[in-house]
């Protein structure tokens, strides 16, 4: 097996984000779809993409895709596909689903449909009745979107965002990978003061240390596929170390962020020292309305509560206006702000620049845009 096909899949409205990573990171074959990015790699780019990919949820090995308009033709189009190149004898493969806009809605037979064609495809190959699957784990999904069947195996496990830093939050926290992509959209730069006056559990400054230092997100945490036989353990160790090696250990970026919450200060603090980035963040316990703006030229980017979320209605849009009074008029400071309030704007008291339609979780919210000017060149 050389060439593959996998999916880095991500949350809606992030799809071009992850594209620039990719871009990035060197590849080029790439399909970009409502939330999944797919590109043409090796199983050795496996342990890469999990253990580097920020704004990814999930790398996903394509299996095969065929249009199926009845069990049969899901049934014969699953067992044509080589598992038992894949899953091995004692391999413990679970099988999820999802039908959209399908002939075949119902997802609990077409999952059953899938374990059935799997298992005779590996009697076949193992010429054995039964399956211990005392093995590592191989997580099937099957996802029928208008008749088109795509079957993956996840590589990843607990998803991208789960960086390991985080062990204990505060209410309604923002994903890692979402808040990695809202510093991705910025124009926040390492040479940058960025200045988060809503930390919470401080996950975009820690998300910004991260990228500012070039540390992978999943250098220190483990992956599901890392059991898989066909991926060679040296190429898990060749990634680490690599990732290891890419590190700017030079760079200290200067990051402040505060919150009015004691609490949620302390575990930001904690937070912070799980990640290796203490020394880049400055936190302090104050309400937005006695922040100052450390310096000129610098980027602001938050997620406050939002009233559906947390706190009360006017409470939040009296933040809003806080947040308005200490930056509408600051020229030199760009920002930007994620949160599902429609009037923002207008509590903000400044339409934005521009308007980005995303989802934190369930949520439906907007990332508004502030852009300040840029620093002058050094």
């Amino acid at each position: 097996m050389n060439i593959i096909k996998l999916i880095a899949a991500t949350t809606f409205g992030l799809e071009a984000t992850v594209k620039r990573e990719l871009i990035n990171m060197g590849y080029e074959k790439l399909s970009v779809n409502d939330g999944a990015i797919e590109l043409e790699a090796e199983l050795k780019d496996i342990p890469r993409l999990n253990i580097n990919l920020r704004s990814s949820d999930r790398v996903l090995l394509v299996m095969g895709k065929f249009k199926a308009l009845s069990f049969d033709e899901l049934f014969e189009g699953t067992k044509a596909l080589p598992w038992g190149d894949i899953i091995p004898e004692d391999g413990h493969f679970i099988i999820t689903g999802k039908s959209v806009k399908s002939g075949l809605y119902s997802v609990p037979d077409c999952q059953s449909i899938v374990e059935k064609a799997i298992v005779d495809k590996l009697k076949q190959k193992y010429n054995v009745s039964w399956f211990q699957k005392s093995g590592a784990i191989y997580k099937v999904q099957v996802s029928i979107l208008r008749d088109i069947v795509t079957l993956t195996i996840d590589t990843t496990g607990p998803a991208l965002n789960k960086r390991g830093y985080r062990d204990t939050t505060v209410a309604a926290p923002l994903k890692e990978t979402i808040a990695h992509a809202l510093i991705d959209l910025s124009y926040y730069r390492p040479d940058r003061v960025l200045l988060d006056p809503c930390c919470g559990s401080g996950t975009i400054p820690i998300e910004a240390a991260l990228k500012a230092k070039n540390i992978a997100p999943g250098i220190s945490r483990k992956f599901v596929s890392e059991e898989w036989d066909i991926i060679d353990k040296s190429d898990w160790k060749n990634a680490r170390s690599k990732a290891f090696s890419d590190i700017n250990v030079d760079l200290t970026p200067t990051i402040y962020a505060s919150d009015i919450d004691k609490n949620a200060i302390e575990i930001a603090k904690h937070n912070a020292v799980n990640a290796g980035v203490d020394d880049c963040i400055i936190f302090e316990n104050k309400p937005l309305t006695q922040v100052k703006l450390p310096c000129d030229y610098g980027v602001c980017i938050c997620n406050p509560p939002y009233a559906e979320r947390m706190g009360e209605l006017d409470e939040v849009e009296q933040l809003y206006r806080d947040m308005g009074r200490l930056f509408r008029n600051e020229a030199t400071w760009s920002v930007y702000v994620i949160t599902s309030h429609e009037g923002f704007e207008k509590l903000y008291g400044k339409k934005a620049d521009k308007k980005r339609k995303l989802f934190n979780g369930n949520v439906k919210v907007d990332y508004y845009q502030y852009f300040g000017l840029r620093p002058p060149k050094k």
